[in-house]
């Protein structure tokens, strides 16, 4: 009767909320993201933003904000001379039901 043993449940984590700004380079230069998010995480969403715009830079695409929507989350960004400012938004549980 091992399947009907207590388990210690995942940890539910909050998506992270708020803005970081990128320069050309990738680096982090101001951040309202909470301390809990890992900069690993930070980091790669901003290079991963950064290589974006890059990639519509030699394609010639001239566009300048990006939005990427998930069920749950959202992440907007904005070219600023090479880098970027990005923002992660956590979308309410009843707008999603909706959408």
């Amino acid at each position: 009767m091992g399947f009907l043993s207590k388990t210690a449940s995942p940890e539910l984590k909050r998506l992270p909320a708020g803005t970081f700004t990128i320069d050309a380079v990738g680096q982090v230069v101001s951040s309202t993201v909470p301390q809990s998010v890992p900069e690993e995480i930070v980091n790669e969403i901003g290079r991963d933003v950064l290589a974006i715009f890059q990639g519509a830079r030699e394609a010639g695409v001239g566009f300048s904000e990006l939005a990427v929507q998930y069920a749950a989350f959202k992440i907007k960004a904005r070219e600023m001379r090479g880098g970027a400012i990005i923002f992660l938004m956590p979308r309410a549980l009843q707008s999603v039901a909706l959408s």
